[in-house]
């Protein structure tokens, strides 16, 4: 049985340390930090993003796909949000493209970074790694349609100069993001949930070590006994003894998880916050672009979704991992916008939205090759590649645009 269907969350290491690293947010909150206290917000931001992909884990067992993977990709997103909204009231003119970057690193993040790391990981696993391709490109046109309409549009329009939204098209973007980001979530959790249900695997890897086989010109005897059963296929089967056949957590154990995982993910982007000077002092020391402070905040609050992602992609479930990537790219970009629009309202200075060319061409080729990768509902390592390379271009091209 799974361990967190074992151990009661009241006596798990996963609660103290998201109230420890509560508790040094609470005393770092708003002051200059020495290089010592640093190091120690780092590392309680390190151990929340531990505890949250646990707890997340038992929501998630609790409720069953896809909700779990919505209560992990919501709950990081509403906080991502604030701190956007924080660092920019805090930050004035230099903050303006704060939202932008960070919005935009989170889709990279999420389409490549995440989604290329499961795909690596279940194909190494099972040789082809497998997915609904009805949920992951409903998904996925969902984060396109998002991106574009408040990314790569404000670029083009005339009512404003620079690549802004005027007052009337920053509200139609914000109502846009939350009415496609309400029927999202309704398709994925009501009348189509079918279709965000991890697949079995079991098939697909019979089939690819039948092709693998015949490929070395050895193929099975007429009549001769099975193959015996691999490693991996011993691993799946107690995989699938630790999330199928497990006992789900008791609805107390789920909410005291579920209050934890809140807590935890306050920590996570409250102590970003509280590292987010030192980030920004290190990155114009280094004279790397402003943008880089986006890249890094992205990173840091999407951690525990990767290690959530990656976890699930072990255990053979693509499916969950992708419900997790896209689904946290569709609510970055559905929830901020409509709450950088509202703040709007009292901000000052400029909200810059718009794509530069660079930006705007990762974004089209990761459109265009996720749209391949998911088409065929099955991928191998050579998607995991073209998906991680497109990462790894988009970091460096942040780095030394």
């Amino acid at each position: 049985m799974s361990t967190a269907t074992h151990r009661s969350p009241l006596t798990d290491w996963t609660v103290a340390v998201p109230v420890v690293a509560l508790v040094v947010l609470v005393f770092s909150w708003g002051r200059d930090l020495p290089s010592w206290a640093v190091a120690l917000v780092s590392l309680c931001l390190a151990g929340a993003v531990l505890a949250a992909v646990h707890h997340a884990e038992v929501v998630a067992h609790r409720v069953g796909e896809p909700f779990g993977s919505l209560v992990l990709a919501v709950a990081v997103t509403v906080i991502e949000v604030a701190l956007i909204v924080t660092l920019m009231a805090d930050g004035g003119d230099k903050t303006s493209s704060l939202a932008r970057d960070t919005v935009f690193a989170a889709v990279m993040i999420t389409c490549n970074g995440i989604v290329g790391m499961s795909l690596l990981v279940g194909a190494l696993r099972n040789r082809v790694a497998v997915f609904n391709a009805e949920g992951s490109g409903a998904a996925l046109a969902t984060v396109a349609t998002l991106a574009v309409l408040s990314l790569v549009l404000p670029t083009f329009t005339t009512s404003k100069p620079g690549p802004e939204f005027s007052t009337a098209q920053l509200a139609f973007a914000a109502v846009a993001s939350l009415a496609l980001y309400g029927l999202f979530i309704t398709v994925q959790t009501v009348r189509h949930r079918d279709y965000f249900l991890p697949v079995d695997t079991k098939p697909h890897r019979a089939e690819s070590t039948r092709q693998a086989t015949a490929a070395a010109g050895a193929p099975p005897a007429a009549g001769a006994p099975a193959a015996p059963a691999t490693t991996a296929d011993a691993q799946d089967s107690e995989d699938a003894d630790h999330t199928d056949h497990a006992e789900p957590p008791t609805a107390r154990a789920a909410l005291i998880s579920l209050g934890l995982l809140l807590v935890a993910l306050v920590a996570v982007v409250g102590n970003a916050k509280a590292v987010s000077p030192t980030i920004e002092t290190g990155v114009a020391s280094a004279g790397l672009p402003n943008a880089v402070v986006g890249v890094i905040i992205a990173l840091l609050v999407l951690l525990p979704e990767t290690l959530a992602a990656v976890r699930a992609a072990r255990r053979g479930r693509v499916q969950t991992s992708l419900n997790l990537a896209y689904g946290s790219a569709i609510a970055s970009i559905g929830l901020t916008i409509p709450a950088i629009a509202l703040a709007s309202i009292w901000l000052s200075g400029p909200l810059t939205l718009g794509l530069g060319p660079i930006h705007m061409v990762l974004l089209a080729l990761t459109v265009v090759v996720s749209a391949l990768t998911i088409a065929p509902g099955r991928a191998t390592l050579l998607q995991a590649g073209v998906h991680l390379v497109l990462f790894a271009g988009f970091i460096f091209l942040a780095i030394s645009p």
